[in-house]
């Protein structure tokens, strides 16, 4: 499966939930074409829902920056290929316990970012 290419490049999360996070990814691409971003971050945010509690929100594609504020223990991010993906519970600035800058650097990017524009329209989020 797709998870077993995995690179995590920054996480807080407990080893098991990290491993569900991969494992929904794999299965998103295993079922999805790599091209559809949004149907990949839509069927991974569902699914943690489902199994974590509500509040994920998820982000795909191959160019995006973001700055999100998050509960603690609730935040990956990782890359599958080209694919970079971000997850995480968002937080109010009262429940923060931290936040996180992600910035990729555009020659990481292969496709444009506005393949996957109207899977959000901000290229840096603020979570309030």
């Amino acid at each position: 499966m797709m998870e077993n290419r995995a690179i995590i490049a920054e996480t807080d999360m407990l080893q098991t939930m990290q491993q569900d996070a991969l494992h929904l990814a794999g299965k998103a691409l295993d079922l999805l074409d790599v091209n559809e971003a949004t149907e990949i971050a839509r069927f991974i945010k569902k699914e943690f829902d489902q199994l974590h509690g509500p509040g994920w929100q998820c982000i795909v594609g191959t160019h995006f920056g973001s700055f999100v504020t998050h509960h603690s223990g609730c935040f990956i991010y990782f890359n599958i290929g080209s694919l970079a993906i971000l997850l995480f519970r968002g937080a109010s600035d009262t429940e923060v316990n931290k936040s996180h800058f992600i910035s990729m650097e555009p020659s990481f990017c292969t496709h444009d970012w506005k393949s996957w524009c109207n899977l959000i329209t901000l290229i840096e989020l603020q979570i309030l």
